[in-house]
């Protein structure tokens, strides 16, 4: 159970991003970010040592809000291998020094996410200990999540997107995209579009409104 803290950080999440996301593809801002928390939810790691948060931000500093979803870890030590995915460190209140990461680059994060895909754990608030959020929904489509996913082995950035191959310990076996919308746009899932299963979630608007809309998919590739 992830535990969480009343406290501060040094430098805050949204100014850590703020200096990370202009370098991605899929930001779309104008200048520097002016970035507001939006929403978003929480997994469990099952050692209970890295923290998961899927945050979700909009940002105004272009011509019309953008809202975007970064999935987030926090780390006590450095992640082996995946200095692309290091968005920065925080001095933490109560934790001390924290390793925050780009969490499509996190093998915690990604199998997480394939847990919840799959039906083996559930969401969590994004503020409170131990509460399970119920907004959270998740689809499966045809036969479902294939079970013995693991990754990544491999991260590619698009305009909207951030597409994470996973595969089976087997290097013979087939693999499928994990796909993190990094630009969220509010509306129903499309359907007939081969995904095994989907993750939506919520968020709210510059004006307050509540929007709904696709966060993760994943779907069978070519390895």
């Amino acid at each position: 159970m992830a535990v969480i803290h009343r406290t501060t950080m040094s430098p805050g999440k949204l100014e850590l991003l703020a200096a990370w996301m202009p370098s991605k593809p899929w930001y779309r801002g104008g200048g520097a970010p002016l970035l507001a928390k939006a929403g978003g939810f929480r997994l469990d790691d099952p050692e209970g040592e890295v923290g998961i948060e899927f945050m979700v931000v909009t940002d105004t500093s272009g011509d019309s809000p953008v809202t975007y979803q970064v999935p987030l870890t926090y780390r006590g030590t450095p992640l082996e291998h995946a200095e692309n995915g290091l968005i920065g460190t925080s001095e933490h209140g109560v934790l001390g020094r924290r390793w925050i990461y780009d969490g499509a680059h996190d093998v915690v994060l990604v199998e997480q996410l394939l847990a919840l895909l799959a039906g083996r754990t559930a969401a969590q608030d994004q503020n409170a200990s131990d509460v399970p959020d119920p907004t959270v929904e998740v689809r499966t489509e045809g036969p479902g999540v294939p079970q013995g996913l693991t990754g990544p082995e491999a991260v590619t950035d698009t305009a909207d997107a951030s597409l994470v191959t996973v595969g089976p310990s087997t290097q013979d076996g087939p693999v499928s995209t994990l796909t993190l919308c990094r630009v969220l746009r509010p509306g129903p899932a499309p359907a007939g579009d081969g995904a095994a299963g989907r993750v939506l979630a919520g968020w709210s608007a510059p004006d307050g409104a509540r929007r709904h809309g696709q966060f993760a998919r994943l779907a069978a590739s070519e390895r």
